[in-house]
């Protein structure tokens, strides 16, 4: 009896021993796998796309300035951008010109003093008029003009002294404001002139703006025609804005594209949308709200790339009678602009 009661004993010590080590290499199995797994599906730097950002966020903002489009085209699908990103979470107001000139915009055409100051009153007004989107000031700088007469470079255009280029982004910080910088190329290209700013660019306040009304590829005089920017063209600008962006770690580049004609900008379709650039286009035609509206319509609404803006004229949306939009006005458009530019 006392043998079989010990035999019983030892079975059962064995039977518990075989079924620890069991269940500890089933463990071990399972972590093995588990590892396995997270090395399969977890990627060691995290995608845009995937972790960046608050993507439910961005997607709500995004249906916000879709304004209940009705035609499948708005808003537009791209990929997330990287941390940082400004666009969709703020709306920027900017204000456009040269130092040079007080024809070419309110950004040289008023006192320093008195022109930041209108600017912060619009910057109100809009965030007032929505205040789903926070509101920031821009200044934007046409850093190389297009010029009638051929110059020294034979190309029709002049790059601004970086001093004059400093000034603007002093100012800019005096208000915590953001900076364009904006480039008409004239008989140069894009790839050229966007080269002579990287300096600016790798600062992760400055951003940059193209105007194919100014780029003649024909050898036409600028002024006399309205010019045209293809899809390469303005790729190349993007292209540039990729690098700068990954070799100094920076948030996302905007890059304004200025339109308001059917031939300024060809191949919509083939500009390239990135996480590193965010694209908007921008409606820059004066006139009548009628006309204006149109023109939007037509060029921006019709052609989406990314998101949209809207240029607004001091001067020229308030003659022959026509009065320049509000901010309420403006925010009926579908879809609502996001960059809004006064000249």
């Amino acid at each position: 009896m006392k043998n079989s009661i010990f035999s019983f004993l030892v079975q059962l010590v064995l039977f518990y021993f075989i079924m620890i080590t069991f269940s500890c290499d089933k463990v071990k199995v399972l972590d093995t796998r588990t590892e396995k797994d997270k090395k399969t599906t977890v990627p060691a730097i995290a995608k845009p796309d995937e972790a960046s950002i608050d993507t439910l966020e961005y997607n709500r903002l995004m249906l916000h300035l879709s304004n209940n489009d009705s035609t499948g085209k708005w808003p537009v699908k791209t990929p997330y951008p990287l941390p940082g990103a400004l666009l969709p979470y703020n709306r920027i107001i900017a204000f456009y010109g040269n130092l040079y000139s007080k024809r070419m915009g309110i950004l040289g055409e008023l006192p320093k003093k008195e022109m930041l100051k209108k600017l912060q009153s619009e910057v109100t007004k809009w965030q007032e008029a929505d205040s789903t989107i926070k509101t920031i000031p821009a200044l934007h700088y046409i850093a190389i003009t297009a010029q009638g007469a051929p110059g020294k470079s034979n190309l029709h255009r002049m790059r601004m002294p970086f001093k004059q280029i400093d000034t603007i982004v002093s100012w800019a910080k005096s208000i915590n404001a953001i900076v364009f910088l904006d480039i008409q190329v004239g008989h140069s290209s894009v790839k050229d002139e966007v080269a002579t700013l990287e300096s600016y660019l790798k600062l992760p306040n400055i951003h940059l703006a193209i105007d194919p009304e100014f780029s003649l590829k024909n050898g036409e005089i600028p002024g006399t025609k309205i010019g045209t920017f293809k899809a390469d063209d303005i790729n190349d600008a993007i292209d540039i804005l990729v690098k700068i962006v990954r070799e100094n770690n920076l948030p996302p580049k905007i890059l304004i594209v200025h339109r308001f004609t059917q031939g300024m900008v060809t191949n919509y379709k083939k500009i390239k949308t990135v996480p590193e650039v965010q694209i908007v286009m921008d409606m820059d035609g004066f006139g009548s709200k009628v006309l204006k509206k149109s023109t939007y319509v037509r060029y921006i609404h019709k052609e989406p790339v990314e998101f949209t803006g809207f240029k607004l004229f001091y001067k020229n949306d308030n003659k022959n009678g026509w009065q320049m939009y509000t901010p309420e006005e403006l925010l009926q458009l579908t879809p609502k602009p996001i960059y809004i530019q006064y000249q």
